[in-house]
């Protein structure tokens, strides 16, 4: 499954790299392509894993998430 989430509070690729790695420790998560120019994350996972699990490793990580 693939989905996309809008991402508020990213400035820096530093940001890019913090979200990325924290949507990536989800168990079930292989892939996840953050952009900073759209404020975008776009992860690839399994079908067990939610969307609620993915807005929360990137708010654990310090940013918003605006829809998924």
């Amino acid at each position: 499954m693939k989905t996309i989430l809008n991402i508020e509070g990213m400035s820096c690729q530093n940001c890019v790299r913090h979200v990325k790695e924290a949507l990536e420790a989800v168990p079930g998560v292989e892939s996840a392509e953050v952009s900073l120019n759209d404020k975008t994350a776009a992860v690839e996972h399994g079908d067990d894993v939610s969307i609620e699990e993915l807005k929360t490793a990137a708010e654990d990580a310090g940013y918003e998430v605006l829809s998924g």
